[in-house]
């Protein structure tokens, strides 16, 4: 497998690159290792068949979080529901895998996609909104610690993993 990218952002340890149809079989593979870490928090493609249109869909606002050294991808994180105009605001979905778990790899690479997002160059974005289900410390730790703000709480917001489930609604605006 070829790891030569050509990266939107680089960090000290990851590089942010677009979904690739050729990442297909290893994020995939790294979806089914990743099981347990994301249920029942979230369900990424774990097939070819459900990743192909899962990757087209994010085309400019999908970023693979992955190891410089290596070129693999660690995690990765979306821009979603982009509304232009007056709100200029995006959701995040996201996700690191089980391998590099707890190693600082997908901070990095989140730290990454908030300044891509902000930048006028980037994604020129205002605000960018995390819904997070409330049991899920480890993502309300990563938003929190960026100066992430809760806003409400939105009862069965969103249909993850079989069920709605609630979601605690959290925020940021472009730092100034």
């Amino acid at each position: 497998m070829s790891y030569s990218a050509e990266y939107v952002s680089t960090g000290a340890r990851v590089g942010l690159r677009p979904f690739r149809h050729a990442d297909g079989p290893e994020f995939t593979a790294r979806v089914r290792e990743s099981r347990e870490l994301h249920r029942p928090w979230l369900s990424p493609p774990a097939t070819l068949e459900e990743y192909e249109p899962y990757a087209a869909q994010r085309a400019g606002c999908g970023f693979l979080v992955c190891e410089l050294e290596s070129g693999g991808i660690a995690g990765f994180v979306n821009v979603n529901n982009i509304v232009r105009g007056a709100f200029q605001c995006g959701a995040l979905g996201y996700g690191a895998f089980a391998h590099a778990a707890g190693r600082g790899l997908f901070g990095e690479g989140f730290d990454l996609v908030l300044a891509q997002a902000f930048a006028v160059d980037g994604l020129g974005l205002h605000r960018l909104e995390a819904n997070i289900q409330p049991g899920n410390t480890a993502s309300v730790g990563l938003v929190r610690g960026r100066g992430f703000r809760r806003e409400g709480f939105s009862p069965e917001f969103l249909y993850v993993d079989g069920a709605w489930r609630d979601h605690e609604r959290w925020a940021m605006t472009v730092p100034s």
